[in-house]
């Protein structure tokens, strides 16, 4: 007996864990491709939001210094940029100190989860909640925020355990995501700022006057410690044999000191071209310096005119290194009087002092140079600054200065401050 067989329609029966399996890898290459976490964690909560049916899913990381929980991505609940939570607050404190993802049903009817949810988010934001799916986003074991779902769109309203297990699978992905993207952006930071720093070394660069290569009284040299510089020189010529010069340093470092230098040296460049008193260009200093100036901070500066007719220099020093002569005979002597920096007191009157100078050379250096040590902790000191003025004295200033400082240098002794020197040569 023959039977014939009927064909029949293949049964297709749904597989929701290769369906799961698909919408991980699609996150997983969505979060990975983007570091413009704001949109991509935006997309990705609407795909969990229509695989998990939920109304609304948002992202929160926990801000480190305040201790509260910020939002970064929100879907289908507004408002939310505009609250902190604190991290020890509702279902997302109970996730992100158990760092294990949690189902909660119905808020409002359930005593015990009423305790564990943070109604004030409710009132502020206009949204009622019923239900809550909250995973912790672990990066090495540490919690950095929480991705959570509201509301289940079904009749009972209640997420299940398949949705708690997705959720927690999808935490991670989600986590690696944020912390490279946060990478990301504080490496582009970094190197904004870096090229901002080098940008403000350049206009400090401009700022130092331009070595003369034949026969000019006075020479400078300065470098920075790093990209930007907290000393300061300019010279100028202001006719009929008269020279004009200024050096500073600024207290601290870094970019808080190097705006406080650009300051002093635009405004010693703009003054010193109409007022030729040392004294005087002092006292406008200080005072517009303590207006402006943060506490705690202050300028060191000497400025001088020297009369090549006269063979005199008039010198103000406000707080300053004091500088070294060396004269013809190869002795060294300093100018040891000096009022207070720039920016401790607008009452201080300078004053300048007249001294005579043939035939003799003036440094002027910051305390980068003198306080320099080799590998064994030892200062170069004022002594062995000299050595290398004399053994270098006889070459050109421009020369000399970089001579100077490249011996130094390579003496073994270690850059931690900015160095500066500027040589006046009296004939």
């Amino acid at each position: 007996m023959l039977f014939s067989l009927k064909k029949t329609e293949p049964v297709v029966i749904e597989d929701t864990s290769s369906k799961d399996l698909a919408l991980i890898n699609q996150l997983n290459q969505e979060l990975a491709k983007s570091i413009e976490l704001k949109e991509t964690l935006e997309n990705a909560l609407e795909v969990i939001i229509k695989r998990i049916n939920a109304q609304a899913a948002n992202v929160f990381m926990i801000e480190e210094k305040k201790q509260v929980f910020q939002c970064i991505a929100s879907k289908h609940q507004a408002y939310l940029e505009d609250f902190e939570i604190p991290i020890t607050q509702g279902v997302m404190g109970k996730a992100a100190l158990n760092k294990k993802c949690i189902r909660v049903g119905d808020v409002r009817k359930d005593i015990r989860e009423i305790a564990e949810f943070y109604f004030d988010l409710d009132n502020k934001t206009n949204f009622t909640t019923y239900s809550v799916l909250c995973a912790p986003l672990l990066v090495s074991g540490e919690c950095i925020g929480v991705i959570q779902c509201l509301n289940k769109k079904t009749a009972t309203k209640l997420f299940e355990e398949g949705d708690r297990k997705l959720l927690e699978t999808l935490s991670g992905p989600a986590a690696l995501a944020i912390r490279n993207a946060k990478m990301a952006k504080d490496l582009i930071d970094k190197n904004r700022m870096q090229k901002e720093i080098e940008i403000v070394g350049e206009i400090q660069k401009n700022l130092l006057s331009q070595n003369k290569k034949h026969n000019f009284p006075i020479a400078g040299i300065n470098i920075p410690a790093k990209v930007v510089s907290g000393d300061f020189y300019n010279f100028s010529d202001l006719g009929n044999g008269k020279y004009g010069f200024g050096v500073a340093d600024v207290s601290g470092k870094g970019i808080k000191s190097s705006l406080l230098m650009s300051k002093a040296s635009s405004l010693y460049r703009c003054l010193s071209k109409t007022i030729f008193s040392s004294a005087e260009l002092l006292n406008i200093l200080n005072l517009e310096i303590c207006e402006t100036v943060s506490r705690g901070m202050f300028v060191t500066m000497l400025i001088g005119i020297y009369d090549s007719n006269k063979k005199e220099i008039l010198l103000s020093n406000a707080g300053h290194e004091p500088p070294l002569f060396f004269s013809e005979d190869k002795k060294f002597s300093n100018f040891e009087e000096a009022g207070p920096p720039l920016g401790i007191t607008s009452k201080f009157k300078f004053t300048e002092k007249k001294i005579s100078f043939s035939n003799s050379s003036m440094y002027i250096f910051t305390d980068g140079i003198t306080e320099m040590k080799n590998e064994t902790g030892d200062m170069l000191g004022p002594e062995g600054f000299q050595e290398f003025i004399k053994k270098y004295q006889s070459i050109p200033n421009n020369e000399r200065l970089n001579k100077i400082i490249q011996e130094i240098i390579k003496s073994g002794r270690i850059q931690k401050d900015d160095l500066t020197i500027v040589a006046v040569d009296g004939n």
